[in-house]
């Protein structure tokens, strides 16, 4: 491998501090994060309205002494001792549990946080559902259009910003949910592989945790797709910040290659020092060295800030932080979270498992390669056949198993969700 980036770019100290905290996230222990995000819906299936969800966090947050969240003066989250909440786009509502070892306390985590929501919302005639894409977006009975943004100004710049650069800006940010699982890793070389068995099972798991109200439902235009409805949204949203992770299945690929390509994705916008300012199309680089941010003027927090701002505007399949965000699946009730979350408890953190999962898709050794396989299974999902003239639904079968080798007794149990 090449030498550390601190050695190469004396000159360039931002993109040493990507480097720096992508390296900091090395660790021995074997933690999961669970996010899950959430559609709040009347009985009609219509969203619940920003101000209406805002003074209910703000209110529910003073209720349990936690510390509120605020974007351009809006409380639009709050953060406990063991999870927080946010708003996405179209008020989409996110759970993001901190770190366990143990399944059973993800779990308990998020019935704590659902008694004290359902009532809540029940009182004023919502709901919380998770599907991947809002009912009535999927079934075509409203448009994207149709679905009003959140006034922070963020979500204002991205849309105008993706209305340009693919199709399928609308979709994702008004209508679309995730659930996202975050792994550890020990070193380099353990992200390196990681990486690089996620991204070539990732078609599976897409299939597994495809949550959908109409199997037969397609986006307009592609009739010949009914599967993998959030994922096509993805992947013709923006070439420059989606699909799998760029250069990772070259032979030098690792944290140098990671912190550059955080250094020069294009931003839409920059938050900085309490404000939001649309950036459009430059990068971290650019914004640099044409001194819109002048790194005289950074201290400490205020580096971690922007490098944390600048590496969650990368929406690959899989982001790097200080861990693996595993981005793949679509929103899906708790239980089936849970199951997902023992799947890749049994693969990830079992070097038996990747050893075998590496060798038996040797073979797998470009984004392209994977990339037909989803497509596949973007048309033919469970029979779709994919690696080695087997069909999704074998090479699910497999993973199960294969997990399950690896996991407790008590921990087993979950794979019945997926």
């Amino acid at each position: 491998m090449k030498e550390p980036i601190q050695k190469e770019c004396e000159d360039m100290s931002f993109l040493q501090d990507i480097y720096g905290y992508i390296k900091s996230g090395e660790t021995d222990t074997e933690n999961l994060g669970l996010e899950i995000e959430h559609f709040v819906v009347d009985k009609n299936g219509d969203q619940i309205g920003f101000d209406e969800i805002t003074s209910l966090i703000e209110k529910v947050a003073h209720r349990i002494n936690a510390d509120i969240i605020y974007t351009d003066g809006y409380p639009v989250g709050y953060e406990n001792e063991n999870y927080s909440v946010s708003l996405e786009p179209s008020c989409q509502f996110e759970i993001s549990i901190k770190p366990f070892h143990d399944i059973d306390e993800i779990e308990k985590t998020y019935c704590e946080f659902l008694s004290l929501w359902e009532p809540e919302f029940a009182k004023r005639g919502y709901r919380i559902v998770t599907f991947g894409n809002l009912p009535k977006v999927e079934q075509g009975r409203i448009r994207p259009d149709d679905i009003p943004l959140s006034p922070k100004k963020r979500y204002q710049y991205m849309d105008a910003y993706f209305r340009q650069s693919g199709k399928y800006g609308k979709y994702m940010m008004r209508a679309s949910a995730s659930t996202q699982v975050s792994v550890d890793y020990r070193s380099e070389r353990d992200l390196i592989k990681k990486l690089r068995v996620l991204q070539k099972i990732s078609p599976i798991l897409m299939l597994m945790m495809e949550n959908k109200t109409d199997a037969g439902s397609t986006l307009p235009n592609v009739p010949d797709k009914p599967h993998l409805f959030r994922t096509q949204e993805w992947d013709d949203l923006d070439p420059d910040r989606t699909g799998f992770y760029p250069h990772s299945f070259e032979n030098d690929f690792g944290y140098e290659q990671i912190a550059n390509v955080v250094y020069s994705t294009p931003l839409i916008l920059l938050t900085d020092n309490g404000l939001t300012k649309n950036v459009g199309s430059k990068n971290a680089k650019e914004l640099f060295s044409e001194g819109f941010i002048d790194e005289k003027e950074l201290d400490e927090t205020r580096r971690k800030k922007l490098t944390e701002h600048i590496l969650s505007m990368g929406f690959f399949h899989f982001r790097i932080k200080k861990y693996i965000e595993i981005r793949v699946a679509d929103s899906v009730p708790i239980n089936k979270a849970l199951g997902y979350a023992a799947l890749l408890k049994g693969i990830v953190y079992s070097e038996r498992n990747l050893d075998l999962l590496d060798k038996e898709l040797s073979d797998v050794d470009s984004a392209d390669k994977i990339q037909s396989a989803v497509v596949r299974i973007e048309k033919d999902g469970k029979n779709a056949v994919i690696y080695h003239n087997e069909t999704a639904a074998q090479w699910s079968s497999h993973l199960v198993n294969s997990a399950s080798a690896c996991l407790s007794e008590h921990e087993k149990e979950y794979l019945a969700y997926v």
